[in-house]
């Protein structure tokens, strides 16, 4: 008889900890989940919070993220969070977005022709739109991001209003996506970090992610996706 397969899902429970989580970081049936997605299970859901706004700016992700712990492992908290952002009322991918501001900027190259360029696209393009441009360049080398950075904007800028919301959202889900991969695995620098409007920065081992290249974020999307725009 062939080997039953490990559960889909599966709780355990340990002995409560005033402030604690009940949920081990660990699943029976799975490998032991990484050091970063260990803690994040396991920690209190205020704390959780918190952890997950320095990938998103938007308290209702991550409060979804935190009520729907334990994961298993990485590529189910992706999962989460994906659905998670497709499901997002608009006013809240806009609040997501707006937390963006500063943090997907491009880092100055120098005083060029080209910077001074994207910094007035990037003006016209916020107030177009009324959230900052958000790019996911994976795989992308610094000689050749800011190039990319001006031939998306000058595209997305023609733009309505429905159909950038939707793209913009789209390279989001990309970057949380490498944030949130980041924090599985613990790489994360004890710095600044992204508070959402009215929410505290987070304190402790969490840190902040870096926006570097990452695989993760590197997927095909939900091509059924109502967000995505054919």
């Amino acid at each position: 008889m062939a080997a039953l397969s490990p559960p889909l899902h599966e709780e355990r429970t340990l002995p409560a900890e005033p402030g604690r989580s009940t949920h081990a970081p660990a699943v029976p049936g799975y490998p032991t989940v990484p050091p970063g997605l260990a803690r994040l299970n396991s920690d209190p859901a205020d704390r959780a919070v918190v952890a997950l706004l320095t990938c998103c700016a938007s308290p209702a992700w991550a409060e979804r993220l935190a009520a729907h712990r334990p994961y298993p492992d990485a590529s189910a908290l992706l999962a989460a969070s994906d659905e998670a952002l497709y499901d997002l009322p608009p006013g809240a991918r806009r609040e997501a977005l707006t937390g963006e501001a500063g943090r997907s900027a491009a880092p100055p190259s120098g005083y060029s022709a080209a910077d001074t360029a994207l910094a007035h696209a990037q003006t016209a393009y916020a107030a177009k739109f009324r959230f900052p441009f958000v790019v996911c360049l994976d795989g992308a080398s610094p000689a050749h991001a800011l190039n990319q950075r001006l031939t998306s904007i000058h595209a997305r800028l023609d733009h309505d209003e429905e159909r950038e919301l939707a793209l913009a959202t789209e390279e989001l889900r990309r970057l949380v996506r490498g944030r949130l991969a980041r924090l599985a695995t613990g790489a994360m620098r004890p710095s600044g970090a992204l508070p959402a409007p009215g929410r505290p920065g987070p304190q402790g081992p969490y840190g902040s992610p870096e926006d570097a290249v990452c695989p993760e974020s590197r997927d095909s999307g939900r091509p059924d996706s109502p967000y995505v725009p054919v």
